[in-house]
């Protein structure tokens, strides 16, 4: 593995794949990747939203977003959410109301359901598919969401599939490596892609193994062409 930290590789049979020089962790994607936040989740389209005002039962809300992540709330109208997070909905509503319609309202604004902060769980796991993102997510964690591992995955042969700007990258990790401590549980971020073993998604991929397994480190590859 330390050969491969030391400079770029094209590997054979896989055009347009090099080893990203002395990088350990995949970047986390920009604002403009995905409406993210790693610690705040932030509200985007199609998002289900509970929002209530306190004291008030009439004014108990189940508002999904729009395409365009604008919701529309009784008395104020269409307002611009996504982008926002809950807490930063909650004081925008409640400024909206204050004076007008209630002296001093307190309103709390929860995530119900999320359609847009998703990462993609396939290959060799109990339950591949879509799972929400909300807050921050490990590797280990996702994994965890979709029940695990299958019982002859190969753990040590895990990739992390993000664009970052207009830049492809992967990140072969190894979860064996992980759980022991021998290096850190990376973070994953919304409409990141991981798959656990062989699928359909990563055989463009199939020449990077030939590394070994990423015992120590975990080895981040450049895309730097589009494969179908």
């Amino acid at each position: 593995m330390a050969g491969c930290a030391s400079g770029p590789r094209v590997f054979g049979g896989a055009p347009g794949i090099s080893v990203v020089q002395n990088s350990q962790s995949l970047p986390a994607p920009t604002t403009a990747d995905v409406v993210h936040t790693p610690r705040a989740y932030a509200i985007g389209p199609f998002d289900q939203l509970d929002i209530s005002v306190f004291g008030t039962d009439e004014f108990d809300l189940e508002i999904q977003a729009d395409a365009g992540g604008n919701i529309t709330v009784p008395l104020l109208g269409s307002i611009q959410a996504a982008g926002l997070t809950p807490g930063q909905l909650a004081t925008a509503i409640e400024n909206g109301l204050r004076g007008r319609f209630f002296r001093d309202p307190q309103v709390s604004v929860n995530l119900k359901e999320t359609q847009s902060q998703v990462v993609t769980i396939d290959g060799s796991v109990k339950r591949p598919g879509v799972y929400p993102v909300v807050g921050r997510m490990t590797l280990i964690q996702a994994i965890a969401r979709a029940e695990g591992t299958s019982e002859f995955a190969r753990v040590e042969d895990v990739v992390i599939f993000r664009t970052v700007g207009e830049q492809k990258l992967a990140g072969v990790y190894n979860l064996g490596a992980i759980r022991l401590g021998r290096y850190e549980d990376p973070e994953v971020f919304a409409s990141d892609i991981i798959v656990v073993g062989d699928s359909p998604r990563r055989r463009f991929l199939k020449d990077v193994l030939t590394l070994g397994p990423a015992l120590l480190s975990p080895v981040i590859l450049l895309l730097t062409q589009t494969n179908n």
